[in-house]
């Protein structure tokens, strides 16, 4: 996979899957820790006996918003860095659907592709990546969304032909 791009390579990969990520392991601790600091301490999420016992999924699970929140750590593990960004911001996302439940221990990565990328003012990329969350051995995603970044850079840099 490529590490780094320009920007004037970026437009052209739209409608392209840029990034496939390392496998996460989502581990109860990584559950507890998120439950901690979102004051979600549901059962189904943090007590593996009730969850066992009194659930449909055999044991605890992730919350969805843990899962979600993965998606920056799996951008930074296998999108294009792109050389004249000087930050990034998360705009948004569109669409966000939780399709199937993450098992504590199972794996998860991503997968992105870039379907929008537009010039907006004189420093910002706005890039629009069809995002899922994939489960190792399991046939329906995690997640699917639609994530709305923009790339900002120093204005000297945008390219010409924009």
């Amino acid at each position: 996979m490529v590490t780094e791009i320009s920007l004037s390579d970026v437009r052209g990969l739209i409608g392209m899957e840029t990034g496939l990520s390392d496998w996460i392991t989502v581990d109860q601790t990584m559950i507890d820790a998120f439950a901690g600091a979102t004051d979600d301490h549901q059962f189904i999420h943090v007590d593996p006996e009730r969850a066992a016992a009194e659930s449909p999924f055999g044991g605890t699970i992730a919350h969805g918003f843990l899962t979600l929140s993965l998606l920056t750590r799996m951008n930074y593990n296998c999108l294009p860095k792109v050389r004249e960004q000087t930050m990034g911001i998360n705009y948004g996302f569109d669409r966000v659907r939780f399709m199937t439940p993450v098992k504590s221990g199972a794996r998860v990565r991503g997968r992105f592709l870039l379907s929008d990328a537009r010039f907006r003012g004189g420093g910002m990329l706005m890039t629009t990546y069809d995002v899922s969350i994939e489960i190792e051995n399991e046939k329906k995603p995690a997640l699917t969304a639609r994530w709305i970044t923009i790339i900002q850079f120093d204005p000297k840099d945008r390219p010409e032909d924009v």
